[in-house]
């Protein structure tokens, strides 16, 4: 199959704008909102459930089946769980950072009036000159907490700024993009595989394309949490979850590659869907891995739990240091891309 006209600065440009767009689970109705006005430039319309998950349509030749395609818009993050006597924010996580990770972070706190304050994640033995265990204390909720940037000394000091338990914390993404390709990035989970569905839609405009099948597109929310695609439409009788591939000890996915999940920890996917993938893999000449991956669960699988009656199957690019500091590189997102496009297409 020839892939004419793939845009890749709007790729690129697109997942930079998501992955700077703070949007931690339970946060997502800002991005969501500013997703909306992207869509419509493109010529679609999307429309969005009572849980925030942004659905569009889009016309086949056929309606003979439907063919879903889901990625997450949420990202990692935390919450205020308490302020300390001197001032400082203990925090809980939502989802599953690696902590360690945050050490010394960036961040933004905002509050239920609509403040942002900035502060820092930090050791609670941040000094080397003043503390024995700077270097060896436990990097964890319990022995971390955030420095505002504020001049605050007291529990009282920080509950004048407005700030209370509840609040969401935004962890800094630190985007760059470099001129060699790498995308270099928190929350390239799920934003990569987000902007490559916007790349798919593009690339279906800009060639006047129609799929072979009506497609839906979903963008979920709460995903990081469990039940991101709990609730989809109910004609899907397909569902492909577009969501990071996984780089790592046993694996074989490297950042150029799009990634072909057969199994992760909820079980198989459908081996028809996963076939049909590799082979169109194969004969596209793509740049593609097989996988297991061993402590995973996709918007898949949050659908079949639900109760839906589809078939599902995974894919996406490969990301290295998944919920730490993320990479992967533009081949990835256009081999990801490339699949869905002869996916969509085949009768």
């Amino acid at each position: 199959m020839n892939f004419h006209n793939i845009d890749k600065e709007y790729i690129l440009s697109t997942a930079k704008s998501l992955m700077e767009f703070h949007s931690p689970s339970g946060f997502c109705h800002e991005i969501i909102e500013e997703m909306k006005a992207w869509v419509n430039e493109l010529g679609y319309e999307m429309t969005v459930n009572q849980k925030g998950c942004g659905f569009i349509s889009i016309a086949g030749k056929s309606k003979d089946r439907v063919i879903g395609l889901s990625s997450h818009v949420d990202t990692l993050g935390a919450m205020v769980r308490s302020i300390t006597s001197d001032g400082q924010l203990k925090f809980t996580l939502v989802g599953g950072p690696i902590v360690p990770t945050l050490d010394g972070e960036y961040c933004q706190i905002k509050t239920r009036d609509g403040k942002l304050y900035t502060g820092t994640f930090l050791s609670t033995s941040p000094a080397v000159h003043v503390f024995k265990d700077a270097s060896s204390k436990p990097r964890d909720t319990e022995n971390m907490a955030i420095r505002i940037d504020e001049c605050v000394k007291s529990k009282e000091d920080v509950e004048n700024l407005g700030i209370m338990p509840g609040d969401f914390i935004f962890i800094e993404p630190k985007t760059t993009i470099t001129p060699s390709g790498f995308i270099k990035s928190r929350f390239i989970d799920d934003k990569g595989s987000v902007a490559c569905l916007f790349g798919l839609m593009k690339y279906l405009k800009d060639n006047n394309l129609t799929p072979e099948y009506d497609l839906r597109i979903v963008f979920s929310v709460y995903e990081e949490v469990g039940h991101g695609s709990s609730n989809i439409p109910e004609d899907i009788t397909e569902l492909i979850a577009v969501d990071m591939g996984c780089i790592g000890e046993d694996l074989s996915c490297t950042e150029y590659d799009v990634s072909i999940c057969a199994k992760d920890s909820g079980g198989p996917y459908d081996y028809n869907m996963t076939t049909t993938l590799i082979n169109l893999a194969k004969e596209n000449k793509l740049s593609y891995a097989v996988d297991i991956y061993p402590f995973y669960g996709s918007d898949v699988r949050a659908a079949l739990t639900a109760g839906y009656n589809i078939k599902g199957a995974l894919i996406g690019p490969g990301v290295h240091a998944s919920h730490g500091m993320e990479r992967t590189h533009y081949f990835a997102f256009e081999n990801t891309l490339k699949l869905l496009i002869s996916y969509i297409t085949l009768k």
